[in-house]
């Protein structure tokens, strides 16, 4: 990492058929984003220009075929393919799903070789993206295979931030996959998280109980009091500002989460569903734990709005705002520790 001006954002298109397109077109006809990032859309000058004309965008594309052609300060179309699409919004279409994946990959395989910086993914249908070439639950277990670390979904807002020790996870499976070592993978995670991504120094984390109540003294469940209980007690000896287990019926509603730099919920509802609540159309999807940066919007492909010009975009936008500045944080981070390392290497 040696920049933080002329951050390149790539952008996976998503399903065609839903919303995404049209997030991506509204969120840069605002040429002042410009200022602060380059975009390339991995997609086809043929299926941008026929959103651009169906939704009646001004924006001026950049048409190129490799990633050297790239311009600064322009809205950049990276064709990965040449044949036309059919497009036919609100469909749920496995052709139009293997076309999501072809841009995901070719965005993955450019994060990869730092031909971008970082990506922002539009939304697809976990449908019709399956394959016996690509199966996978969505984005975020892809991308986990592709790059480098522990992922681990991370819903945040300029105020609130979410976790998950399980994401897309049945609800009949979720207390068999929370483990001891889980937990402190995923504490450890988010921890190292909040300090290079955000800035927080000493961060201070609250953990949602698995079962209601936190099991209630073993009428509702044990896993609380065998597995949790324990393991936050070791991972705050460790020096780490750790709490919890709370029940997480409560935990929202009392504005208890105010308290916290982040919150850990045991599975996806029990955390999603107050995090949408309180920031739906703001909230941001980021992969942490990776060493390289994937946002994305906090909803669906919104297949029964598609075409119709209505789709709000203000969570995409958040989505490249978050990215941009978790680049940054990471770059300042880099050169806070390399200086600290270079001065105690000059002591010895």
């Amino acid at each position: 990492m040696k920049k933080t001006e002329n951050i390149i954002v790539g952008i996976s298109i998503g399903d065609l058929n839903g919303i995404g397109g049209e997030i991506v077109l509204k969120t840069f006809e605002d040429s002042r984003i410009l200022e602060f990032c380059t975009p390339v859309i991995f997609a086809s000058s043929k299926v941008m220009g026929f959103l651009k004309n169906h939704f009646k965008s001004e924006i001026n594309f950049n048409d190129i075929n490799n990633l050297n052609q790239i311009v600064f300060g322009r809205v950049n179309v990276l064709n990965c393919w040449n044949e036309p699409v059919k497009i036919e919004f609100g469909k749920e279409d496995f052709k139009i799903g293997a076309y999501a994946i072809k841009s995901l990959q070719e965005a993955t395989k450019a994060l990869k070789n730092n031909a971008i910086d970082v990506l922002v993914t539009a939304p697809i249908n976990k449908h019709n993206i399956q394959s016996k070439e690509f199966n996978f639950p969505g984005h975020t277990d892809y991308l986990a295979q592709e790059l480098e670390g522990e992922s681990l979904m991370f819903m945040v807002t300029e105020r609130l931030r979410v976790g998950l020790l399980t994401d897309h996870v049945p609800v009949k499976d979720i207390a068999i996959k929370i483990s001891a070592e889980l937990i402190e993978k995923k504490i450890n995670t988010i921890y190292e998280s909040l300090l290079k991504d955000f800035k927080i120094n000493r961060p201070k984390i609250a953990v949602l109980g698995i079962n209601p109540h936190t099991g209630d003294n073993g009428v509702i469940g044990n896993e609380d009091d065998e597995i949790m209980r324990p393991t936050l007690a070791k991972i705050k000896d460790s020096g780490k500002l750790i709490y919890g287990p709370y029940a997480a019926d409560s935990f929202f509603g009392s504005n208890n989460y105010k308290n916290f730099d982040a919150i850990i919920a045991s599975y996806h509802d029990q955390g999603l569903i107050p995090f949408k609540t309180l920031s739906f159309g703001q909230g941001v999807n980021f992969t942490a734990g990776l060493n390289k940066i994937r946002t994305s919007p906090d909803h669906g492909t919104a297949f029964e709005i598609a075409g119709k010009s209505v789709a709000d975009e203000n969570s995409f936008k958040e989505a490249v705002f978050t990215a941009l500045q978790i680049f940054k944080n990471r770059f300042d981070y880099e050169q806070l520790t390399s200086n600290s390392l270079k001065q105690t290497e000059k002591k010895l």
